[in-house]
């Protein structure tokens, strides 16, 4: 299934970029972490207002120096802006170098048709700031948002391919945020509870 209009930062056009535009979505993945999911999703959105345009290419060619200080400006696109910025261009560049700057590359094989959605998970995982989880998330998020129809994505994405609300993946609106949060919380209690 494809969502005609992603809901992930609650800002309605940073979310139009991440609908539109498969490394908007990519990039706000990766920030997803140490800020909240929304701050996370609104990073391209910034980068696109700074930069004046947003794509794989535009990203790889500016200056490291040049790109911290866009990221850094406030408000900051993460709360490390320093270390972002470098995972962001060596993503870009990721992107640039093997899939010819097009996103899409990631799920199409050499033949145009969609890889496997075991292979998805390793092209995600092999991408610079991707572990494990991340990449299982956003093949879940690829694979009930955004019609990426990769054969076995589910079962390669493990828990997150499941239905529910365990992350960024089943995010459709304010209630459904919510309840992500309020599953997170509770997993996070239970961990601290094994722990004694």
């Amino acid at each position: 299934m494809t969502t005609d209009h992603l809901w992930l930062s609650g800002n309605d056009e940073a979310d139009e970029l991440l609908t539109r535009d498969d490394f908007a979505l990519l990039v706000g993945m990766l920030l997803d972490q140490q800020v909240p999911m929304e701050t996370a999703f609104a990073g391209p959105w910034k980068i696109e207002q700074r930069l004046g345009a947003f794509s794989p290419a535009a990203i790889a060619t500016v200056p490291a120096e040049e790109f911290v200080e866009l990221c850094r400006t406030p408000p900051a696109v993460h709360r490390y802006p320093g270390s972002m910025a470098g995972r962001i261009q060596d993503l870009a560049r990721a992107v640039v170098e093997q899939y010819g700057g097009e996103t899409s590359g990631l799920w199409r094989g050499t033949d145009g048709t969609t890889v496997t959605g075991a292979e998805l998970l390793a092209r995600l995982r092999a991408l610079p700031g991707f572990g494990d989880q991340k990449a299982r998330i956003m093949l879940a998020l690829l694979g009930k948002q955004r019609g990426v129809d990769a054969t076995g994505w589910r079962e390669a994405a493990g828990d997150y391919g499941l239905d529910g609300f365990r992350s960024i993946a089943d995010v459709r609106d304010a209630e459904s945020l919510h309840r992500v949060r309020e599953t997170k919380q509770a997993a996070k209690a239970t961990a601290r509870a094994a722990k004694g």
